[in-house]
């Protein structure tokens, strides 16, 4: 897959536990269809959309600087 296929492939710095749809769906990216940046994502510790410490799970804040961070 190219960088145009949505988020089936974030960043290696985001945390071992964020999950999202993307994760689970394994479909070519198809021109034809209009690329959405809608998301839904999860911490693995909690099953929600907040990290053990309180603060939102997405891909640009699970990362290195939160204390329930875990490398991937």
């Amino acid at each position: 897959m190219d960088g145009t296929s949505g988020l089936t492939n974030i960043g290696s710095s985001r945390c071992e536990k964020l999950r999202w749809k993307g994760m689970y769906i394994e479909a070519e990216w198809d021109p034809t269809i209009q690329h959405s940046n809608g998301c839904a994502f999860w911490c693995q510790h909690t099953f929600n959309c907040l990290g053990p410490d309180g603060k939102q799970s997405t891909s640009s804040s699970a990362g290195r600087g939160r204390k329930c961070y875990e490398e991937l």
